[in-house]
């Protein structure tokens, strides 16, 4: 049986990883500043990470949500102290796609009604409700189409006031800082406004940190910038350095109801035990302060260019978008220079790093980006 061929692969075999450090099958060492699309939160093979998870499967590895599992417990009172959000509650599941549908679900549970907003260059989810919450034509199928979805711009407050005149909108949808669709910062000024608005029509807003949440911009959520509260915030990526794992936060004007929300693999034992890991180790090693100033610290390092249209982001999600296509930048940091990176659209390189990247490492990247784009 051959491999569905939908993924374009590099020409790298990862074996082994330590930090922000990868090596391939042929003793390659590469420097790892994307993280696996911002998945790895506290760096690869951490031992507290390893050994929590090891030590967790010689006790249990698996049962369903039938029974009480205190670590779930645990993860969620761990969540509630490192976010601020200790007043809200915590529904475990896989993936942030499978949080973002289940926001939206829960979203509609709450109002009575059915139609979100989401914002044009978005990116929340391949499933079926989170590809229809997402700006790309070319992978939403004519069963994810029928979903009520209106999208606005960006920052265009007077667009979204006007979707609400219908009465009809359940939610409201965005990231805390757009990935995908280019590393766009939304103004605290209209993530306020959607606050405001969200409050007046009783509808919900949802803050998608799957890629900017966990401590990557600086702040346990990237909303938290804006100093907002929303009503549903989801989780995934970085919860838990890569074994599979998303969540939403709710806020306790939320009623649960027995068979609401549910799933079979979402808060099992291995997954909280490494999530609780990883919120061991960002409390440890202060890696929130981290990545605020290692990122800035690269942000202000990088060099000026013509070639460089602009530099967005926060922390570590950082987008260098340039006025030509990326791609053979991109492959010569991976190819000659032995850095892993990421892109946005055709001409922004996009760096999601592990959020214990030290200086010496970004120093290392500086150097190598110095060079390529001087070639």
């Amino acid at each position: 049986m051959n491999l569905f061929d939908v993924y374009s692969l590099f020409d790298v075999t990862p074996v082994r990883a330590r930090g922000c450090t990868v090596w391939d099958d042929k003793g390659q060492e590469y420097l790892d500043l994307y993280g696996g699309h911002a998945v790895i939160s506290v760096g690869h093979s951490h031992p507290h990470y390893v050994a929590a998870l090891k030590a967790q499967l010689d006790r249990i590895g698996f049962y369903s949500n039938s029974v009480r599992n205190p670590l779930q417990e645990e993860l969620a009172r761990r969540i509630g102290i490192a976010s601020g959000y200790d007043d809200y509650s915590l529904f475990l599941d896989n993936s942030g796609a499978e949080s973002n549908e289940n926001a939206v679900k829960l979203a509609s549970f709450h109002t009575g009604k059915d139609r979100i907003i989401a914002f044009r260059r978005s990116f929340h989810g391949r499933t079926s409700g989170a590809v229809a919450l997402t700006d790309n034509p070319a992978i939403i199928s004519p069963f994810n189409s029928h979903h009520h979805v209106s999208f606005c711009d960006l920052d265009d407050f007077d667009a979204v006031t006007a979707e609400f005149e219908r009465g009809d909108v359940a939610g409201i949808i965005v990231e805390g800082i757009q990935g995908c669709g280019g590393i766009h910062v939304p103004a605290p000024g209209f993530l306020q406004a959607l606050s405001r608005l969200c409050e007046r029509h009783r509808a919900v807003l949802i803050l998608d940190e799957v890629q900017s949440g966990y401590g990557r911009t600086g702040k346990f959520f990237a909303h938290q910038w804006a100093g907002i509260h929303p009503g549903i915030i989801t989780l995934g990526k970085g919860i838990a350095n890569g074994f599979p794992c998303g969540g939403i936060l709710i806020a306790p004007e939320f009623q649960a109801r027995k068979g609401m929300l549910g799933t079979t693999f979402g808060g099992n034992y291995l997954a909280c035990a490494g999530a609780i890991a990883v919120l061991d180790i960002i409390e440890q090693e202060h890696l929130v302060d981290n990545a605020l100033e290692v990122g800035e610290y690269i942000k202000q390092n990088l060099p000026a260019s013509p070639r460089i249209k602009e530099v967005r982001g926060k922390g570590l999600m950082l987008g260098i978008e340039f006025n030509e296509p990326v791609a053979p930048l991109r492959k010569a940091l991976l190819y000659d220079k032995h850095i892993f990176t990421g892109v946005a659209g055709q001409n922004m390189i996009r760096l999601l790093a592990p959020l214990c990247l030290t200086r010496a490492e970004a120093d290392r990247f500086l150097e190598a980006f110095n060079e390529v784009l001087a070639q």
